[in-house]
């Protein structure tokens, strides 16, 4: 189906938490008529409620399906599923003020509670009888639970838009009640396939039920998915991604809000390095849907609709120059080994032992007889691999030491002399530099400093790189 010229706008969880700031500001503004179709926008579940449903995204208190997951008793996992249905009720009370509005949140919202308490129950009698196991159908269950989330805000989203006069519609993905098989485009086919965006504002789940299993692939990062899958199929005009911050040249909380500067233009590679730091402007996989489908993304602060945020193409820098300065705690993993020189296979064996142990690497050196890895894990995880190690190689040294990485990104870094530079205020900072990295590809460098020095380091970096006006005139004259 071929849309009208249109845009594909996300909007994250802890900004559905302000949706009715949301609604006055960037939905509805000072449009009118017309203006206020042409876009379809695709919600996070509510602020907190994805980590009721699942576990804490940060501190990994269990939800729902972390409890049913580790089941002694029925109680874990259904007050957990009770407390849910009732952080949706709190929320949708405090976004719905029609009593009939809320009526109608109060009747979906059972009935997804009293559907998904029922499904669970019937998984565990079935897998009682010993033919069927419930460890392959977690992932199932994964799914479920968390499009319970996107379905609510969706629908409480559409209930308030309409109250508003907006011919809002809920498009639900989440193949709630449906037998039907479908890979991702197909489930997106048939949820937009009758919409009219001139006269319609779609409001769609962000999570998709699909052959493919977002989950599997992409846990967490399923709604960006969705999102830039939408945006590919629709051939949207832009991609926007509605955060409570702009991107910018870095934590403002570290280097203050008037030393940090907006990136205003930067490109997918950019992207991809912040995904490796640990600072997604969107999910790798998702950037590699739109850049494949040349649609352009556009980073905005969603509480500031007027401002034109950051946009992210595939266009090279003009000039080299750094854009963003970050850190990542990471642990170092290092091998040694006498006799590596000139041998085959220890680095295969440590590549073998940290996907065992699904650990991310973050940057990787080596030279003659040492292989380091750079990896965001605990150290618990990484004392795994360490043992796995000293098994294979009984005489070699394996260590894991507590670092943090600081990273200046840019497009185009040729020239900038960005090592050099770091280097020394490093040096003049007295903060310890106890490695450092630059490819020739000339996006990105990498300094390891201890854990301790992070924030300092983030600090003294920016500062180095993107000097305020008056000390940089002061630089350039002496």
């Amino acid at each position: 189906m071929k849309f009208p010229e249109h845009t594909v706008e996300k909007i994250g969880g802890t900004s559905m938490s302000r949706i009715c700031e949301l609604r006055d500001t960037l939905i509805l503004g000072a449009r009118t008529g017309s203006s206020l179709y042409h876009r379809i926008f695709v919600v996070s579940a509510f602020g907190g409620i994805t980590n009721l449903l699942l576990e804490h995204k940060k501190s990994g208190e269990p939800g729902v399906y972390a409890l049913f997951a580790n089941d002694d008793n029925d109680h874990g996992w259904l007050d957990a599923l009770s407390r849910a249905g009732e952080a949706m009720a709190r929320v949708h009370n405090g976004v719905l003020d029609n009593p009939a509005d809320r009526a109608l949140a109060e009747d979906f919202v059972r009935d997804r509670i009293e559907g998904a308490r029922s499904c669970l129950f019937d998984l565990q009698r079935l897998c009682s009888y010993g033919h069927f196991r419930l460890s392959s159908q977690m992932m199932l269950v994964r799914e479920l639970l968390s499009g319970l989330g996107e379905a609510h805000s969706a629908f409480v989203t559409t209930l308030m838009l309409q109250r508003a006069g907006v011919n809002a519609r809920f498009i639900d993905l989440s193949g709630w009640r449906d037998d039907s098989e479908c890979s991702l485009e197909e489930r997106i086919t048939g949820g937009l396939g009758t919409l009219d965006l001139g006269s319609e504002l779609p409001i769609v789940t962000g999570y998709a039920q699909c052959r493919e299993g977002l989950m599997r692939e992409y846990d967490r990062g399923y709604s960006e998915v969705t999102f830039s899958t939408i945006a590919a199929y629709s051939k949207a005009k832009e991609a926007i991604i509605h955060k409570e911050f702009h991107l910018s040249s870095a934590d403002p909380a570290l280097v203050g809000t008037k030393a940090v500067r907006k990136l205003g233009h930067t490109n997918y590679d950019v992207a991809d390095q912040l995904s490796n730091m640990g600072m997604e402007a969107i999910h790798p996989n998702a950037a590699k849907i739109l850049r494949q489908s040349k649609v352009a993304l556009r980073i905005t602060n969603a509480f500031e609709p007027s401002d034109p945020g950051t946009l992210i193409d595939g266009r090279p820098a003009k000039i080299p120059a750094v854009e963003i300065v970050t850190g990542l705690d990471v642990v170092a993993l290092e091998l040694f080994e006498q006799d590596m020189v000139g041998v085959k296979g220890y680095d295969a064996t440590v590549l073998e032992a940290l996907r065992r142990h699904s650990v991310r690497i973050v940057s990787k050196s080596s030279n003659a007889n040492t292989i380091t890895h750079y990896v965001e894990a605990s150290l618990k995880t990484v004392r795994r691999v360490v043992n796995d190690l000293e098994r294979a190689y009984p005489s070699a040294q394996v260590s894991a030491r507590a670092l943090s990485i600081v990273s200046a990104i840019g497009r185009d870094l040729s020239g900038v002399q960005v090592l050099r530079r770091g280097l020394a205020a490093f040096d003049q900072a007295g903060v310890e530099v106890i490695a450092a990295h630059q490819t020739p590809r000339n996006v990105d460098v990498q300094f390891a400093v201890p854990r301790t020095s992070a924030k300092t380091a983030v600090t003294v970096l920016h500062r180095a790189l993107f000097p305020e006006p008056g000390r940089a005139a002061k630089a350039k004259a002496a």
